[in-house]
């Protein structure tokens, strides 16, 4: 009696099993609740796009972006850095030709301050040594004479010393976001602000805070004194 008992529910809890495992692999038409429908539905979306349809044809699937008024592209993760969180670039003024780069690059020369809050000037030339640090100075050195390790090894060179360059802070962050010569855009590795910090580092550490145009103005000035 007890061998017959144990073996009807061997045989119930086999045709449960059966019975719920048939149930799962059923047609997705006649779906219960769902609790994952990105995943039990997948649908691909092209980032950036609106979807033409914000709700599925699933009855109980409701995807992320239907919040959004159909936007594929969802906002950042709470906490991630923004990439232009200070509010200082524009991509419609990326250079489109040489002609574009050569004029934005000369205008570059007669920006003598950065866009961002003065008040912030001593946490921003700490950071933007930090980044000179990180980023630069493997070819420009840690002193800007650009005698880095990379150039001291002999695998690079022609990289020139900070002192010796008619440089502001507007063209050394013109040549950070588009590059210059040998050295290619950096907008890549540094956002927008911190270019500008790197920028600002640049001419403090280096000119001594002076816009090297300035400086060759003063020079001549000079010149032309002791001739007399």
């Amino acid at each position: 009696m007890l061998k017959m008992k144990k073996n009807v529910l061997k045989i119930t809890a086999v045709l449960g099993l059966t019975a719920v495992l048939l149930n799962s692999c059923g047609p997705k038409e006649n779906t219960p609740l769902v609790y994952f429908p990105d995943m039990y539905f997948p649908v691909a979306y092209d980032p950036l796009m609106k979807a033409q349809d914000a709700y599925s044809d699933h009855e109980n699937e409701i995807p992320a972006f239907v919040r959004n008024n159909g936007a594929t592209g969802l906002a950042p993760v709470e906490g991630s850095v923004a990439q232009n969180k200070d509010g200082v670039f524009e991509e419609s003024k990326l250079p489109k030709n040489p002609d574009e780069y050569n004029a934005g690059y000369d205008a570059s020369k007669t920006l003598t301050t950065s866009p961002l809050n003065p008040a912030n000037a001593v946490k921003d030339l700490e950071r933007g040594k930090m980044l000179f640090d990180r980023t630069c100075s493997a070819c420009h050195g840690t002193g800007g004479d650009g005698q880095g390790p990379i150039v001291q090894s002999g695998a690079y060179s022609g990289v020139p010393n900070y002192a010796d360059r008619e440089i502001t802070v507007g063209s050394v962050h013109y040549v950070l976001t588009n590059g210059r010569n040998a050295m290619g855009s950096y907008a890549g590795q540094l956002n927008a602000g911190d270019r500008w910090r790197v920028a600002m580092y640049v001419i403090n550490a280096f000119k001594k805070g002076v816009p090297a145009a300035a400086s060759a103005t003063a020079a001549k000035t000079d010149s032309t004194a002791t001739k007399k």
